[in-house]
């Protein structure tokens, strides 16, 4: 509470730009608190004698954090779970991880009671593939973290499946439908233990996904919502940990089943069926939830909008006067940096190649990864092309530090075991004829077309 009692400071930790954090900030701020917007240019936590302090004050966190679609998902947990261990959070951490995992938030509804698609995860390769037949003739096969349909995907019997996809674990599960033809399925919308709303959804032409985000028509479903419906989309958010979420139901022919339990479920869809936005009932439970109040007529009315206009809150960036363009190199000595340690090397500046590149023996050297995908790369004048790793890599240069995501080749047969891109070189001003090195060999400009023809392919 502020401190001449007018009102509830309400943080939203989130670290993108959404329509939904925008709405709930936006939805504080009308209904007369103090709303912060926790993020990168305003957000410190510290530790002195003991006692732990947070920038900005206040007095409640919501908990906008997208985690189904981030690369370290841990990282984001981390510091969620730092508010959480201090000060009431709406929708707490370690709900968020269950919620997100889908086969682990299917577990635990199961282990409530809560009917859900019958589903297979297994480590190895052999007995996820001897468990396929168990699923009919299609099943459903996807992987256990992703987002608005990604990473989902109908398997026929002789398909053959594998435990993981990249980097995310995969599994299997029963198929559901009811309506031959027509895919559908429903998402209720869960705060506190109020039902702000229902959609059917139905999957676009060509389609059996019906993710908003993929196309899918939505209708309202909140008046004819049966009651049974209702108990279970709560009871799944209360099962999860969940103070707000959208639940994901589905009508087989011997009843309803849950699907998922979404922490962060979009607004769009749902106000477009319905005309009722979460968003002020979000920052209603909020405030409620650290002991303000709100007027609810003003709730409901405020519900009537969708509010994603920039709020008056968002932090803006420190200003600084216009700084002279660093000036680098075509050669340049830098510091590559990874899980095993750091070397100094000689890189060389290509303006041409997309991405940084970095020797195979240095990155094992330096313990560079873990790879993080393949990408092809096709030369300007071959039709063939090769697989590079990618990896996450550090590159100091003159003081700065990039994390970049840098392609692994052999460059031994090169005079430079570095290769700086458009990822890094995008932050300088490269003078061609300024090089560390004093050298001038025949064989670097040979090198030069090579390397931009092959990055250059790869863009």
């Amino acid at each position: 509470m502020s401190k001449d009692g007018s009102g509830v400071g309400v943080g939203v930790l989130s670290l993108h730009n959404s329509k939904e954090t925008k709405a709930i900030l936006n939805a504080l701020e009308d209904l007369g608190h103090h709303p912060e917007w926790l993020r990168e240019e305003n957000t410190a936590v510290s530790i002195e004698d003991g006692t732990v302090d947070f920038e900005p004050e206040v007095d409640i966190v919501i908990n906008r954090l997208l985690l189904s679609n981030t690369e370290q998902p841990s990282e984001a947990l981390g510091l969620a779970k730092i508010y959480d261990s201090a000060l009431p959070v709406i929708n707490p951490p370690s709900a968020v991880m269950t919620a997100i995992h889908k086969f682990s938030a299917a577990t635990a509804l199961a282990d409530a009671g809560i009917p859900v698609p019958d589903a297979l995860l297994a480590l190895s390769n052999d007995r996820l593939n001897d468990g396929r037949g168990d699923f009919g003739e299609e099943a459903v096969y996807k992987t256990a973290i992703g987002t608005h349909g990604g990473g989902t995907w109908k398997v026929g019997p002789d398909e053959l499946v594998n435990p993981r996809v990249g980097d995310r674990q995969a599994f299997l599960q029963e198929l559901i439908e009811r309506d031959e033809g027509e895919h559908r399925d429903l998402r209720v919308y869960v705060v506190g233990d109020r039902i702000v709303g229902a959609m059917n959804r139905y999957a676009p032409d060509n389609d059996w996904r019906t993710n908003v985000a993929l196309g899918g028509a939505v209708e309202n479903a909140t008046e004819n919502l049966p009651r049974e419906v209702a108990d279970m989309a709560r009871e799944a958010a209360d099962t999860i940990g969940l103070d707000c979420a959208g639940v994901d139901l589905i009508e087989g022919h011997d009843g309803w089943y849950v699907l998922e339990v979404n922490p962060t479920a979009g607004f769009k869809g749902l106000f477009q069926a319905t005309g009722r936005s979460p968003a002020p009932y979000i920052a209603q439970l909020a405030v409620e939830r650290a002991g303000g109040t709100v007027d609810e007529a003003q709730v409901e009315d405020l519900s009537a909008t969708l509010d994603d206009s920039v709020p008056a809150c968002k932090p803006r960036p420190k200003e600084t006067g216009p700084a002279e363009p660093v000036v680098i190199g075509y050669t340049e000595e830098v510091i590559v940096s990874g899980t095993s340690g750091s070397e100094n090397v000689l890189a060389k500046s290509d303006t041409g190649a997309t991405r940084t590149s970095i020797d195979t023996k240095l990155a094992a050297k330096i313990g560079a990864g873990p790879i993080k995908s393949i990408a092809r790369v096709k030369s300007g004048s071959s039709k063939s092309s090769r697989s590079r790793p990618v990896v996450d890599v550090v590159v100091g240069v003159g003081g700065n530090r990039h994390t970049v995501t840098a392609s692994v080749e052999d460059r031994g047969h090169m005079d430079y075991p570095v290769l700086l891109g458009r990822d890094i070189l995008k932050h300088y001003q490269v003078n061609v004829q300024k090089r560390v090195d004093q050298e001038e060999e025949t064989e670097e400009e040979e090198e030069e077309e090579e390397e931009e023809e092959k990055e250059r392919g790869a863009a």
